[in-house]
Formats: structure tokens, C-alpha cells, sequence
């Protein structure tokens, strides 16, 4: 059974004009259904991220503290200068025998929280990481506590300020 070539070619017209209305009536609404789905999937994220797992959204609140552990320095202070991408310059500290130089942190959603320190005594020099989110966020749980006693031999870390192990040599 052959279909007449005229009867095609109007089927053929007939879907062109169909399939046209159809795009024209439905296709404003699909661009809007579309934008309210892809706003309540991110709202549904952020409320998911809030309740379930605050830390990354809200920040994990650290102390980080660097005490000068020097047994006899004291007419050469420990100099320490620190940097941060979050605060910037924090500034220097010439510490004595027994100071410290501490201060509060908050991560960020981004996780790439990262204090770098340089310490200088006598002619030795080092800078360090005082706190890098990917290295110490299992290591200064659960009391969320990174401190560092820099001695004549290295630097101590703790998580408790009891138990010391060393990390690193001056050189």
C-alpha cells in the first residue's frame, strides 16, 4: 500500500506545526519549572549541610598556640612572625623564655584554612605550618587544640599540651 506523496508532505507539515506550538506553549514553563528545581536543590543542600554536618558550613572553631620551650634564652628572644590567608598579616612577637604567641581560628566552608609561621633564634631560621586544616583537623580533635613548644632541637606538637612529640628539626 503506497501513501500518496501529497499526504506525506501534509503529515510532515502538520508535525512541523505541532511540534512548533508545543515548543512555544511549553517551553517558558520549562525554563521556569527547570530554575525552581535547581533553587530547591540548593536550598535543600544548604539546609542539609546546616543540620547535618555544621562544622563544614559554619566553621570548626581551633586554638592554635606557639610557646617558646627554650631552656635558657633569656637574653635572645624567640622571634615568631605569622601570616594567613583568612586574617593576613598577624604580625610578630619576640618571645621569651616560657611566652607564648596563641590565637583563634575559625575554617572556612572552603577548607583550605592554613597558618604559616617563621620563627627566628640566633642564626637559626624555619617557617612552618602552625595549623593546616587538611593535616590538623583529625590531629587537634577532639579538643581542638594545636599547640607547638619550639625547643633548641625542634618543634613539639600536642594536641592536650601533656603529651609532646616531636614534629620537626630546626634544619
Amino acid at each position: 500500500m503506497r501513501i500518496p506523496i501529497i499526504t506525506l508532505i501534509a503529515l510532515e507539515f502538520r508535525w512541523l506545526l505541532w511540534k512548533k506550538r508545543l515548543q512555544h506553549h511549553h517551553l517558558p514553563n520549562m525554563k521556569i519549572s527547570t530554575s525552581v528545581l535547581l533553587m530547591f536543590c540548593v536550598a535543600l543542600g544548604i539546609i542539609f549541610m546546616s543540620v547535618y554536618q555544621p562544622e563544614h558550613f559554619f566553621g570548626v572553631e581551633y586554638e592554635v598556640r606557639v610557646i617558646n620551650g627554650f631552656s635558657n634564652n633569656s637574653s635572645l628572644p624567640l622571634v615568631i612572625w605569622c601570616i594567613s590567608q583568612q586574617d593576613g598579616d598577624m604580625g610578630g612577637r619576640a618571645l621569651q623564655e616560657g611566652d607564648d604567641f596563641g590565637w583563634r581560628l575559625k575554617t572556612n566552608i572552603w577548607g583550605n584554612s592554613h597558618y604559616l609561621c617563621t620563627l627566628k633564634w640566633d642564626a637559626k631560621r624555619r617557617s612552618f605550618d602552625a595549623f593546616k586544616i587538611s593535616r590538623d583537623s583529625q590531629r587537634c580533635a577532639p579538643l581542638k587544640k594545636c599547640s607547638w613548644l619550639v625547643k633548641e632541637d625542634g618543634f613539639y606538637f600536642s594536641s592536650d599540651e601533656v603529651n609532646w612529640k616531636k614534629d620537626f628539626s630546626w634544619y
